[in-house]
């Protein structure tokens, strides 16, 4: 069985995010979204809720491609994350020239700490290369319409965040 691993801090999950899901699903047999829980940058969104909206927002594109996607969260080195659900290939979205300085440095660091593990680089699809989660938290807190970025449940809970 084929297992890669998607990380990342989903903060919200946007249709960025599921665009490579869904392609990085045809890679493999298994895709563990994997959670980061990172206290430097300061979440807006719970570790539960955000594995929760990730489950509900993937749950049809793993029926629709036959692959198994999991959810889990981590906390340690990301090599070591891959090496606990098995995931032989790191899958990573790229965006722009600055991920890919960013990502080649990443790269670079976990091969060095495990060359077995693979990373492969799905670029964004073009509708989608400007969204950011971060982006897309900013739209929000200042009135803007984010419905183009994200699903209606992350919107919801988007704005349930905000008005509290």
């Amino acid at each position: 069985m084929r297992i890669g691993l998607y990380p990342g801090t989903f903060d919200p999950i946007h249709h960025g995010h599921i665009d490579i899901i869904r392609r990085g699903c045809s890679l493999v047999d298994r895709l563990v979204i994997g959670v980061a829980i990172n206290r430097d940058k300061g979440p807006m969104f719970t570790l539960e809720d955000r594995v929760a909206m990730i489950e509900a927002e993937v749950g049809p594109v793993g029926e629709q491609t036959g692959c198994e996607i999991v959810v889990h969260s981590f906390e340690n080195l990301l090599i070591d994350c891959a090496h606990d659900v098995g995931a032989s290939v790191i899958v990573r979205g790229l965006r722009a020239v600055a991920d890919f300085e960013y990502e080649y440095q990443m790269v670079g660091m976990n091969r060095a700490l495990d060359a077995s593990v693979e990373t492969v680089f799905l670029m964004a699809d073009a509708k989608n290369q400007a969204i950011a989660s971060k982006l897309v938290k900013e739209i929000a807190r200042l009135g803007g319409d984010v419905s183009k970025f994200v699903t209606p449940a992350v919107r919801s809970a988007l704005m349930g965040k905000l008005s509290t």
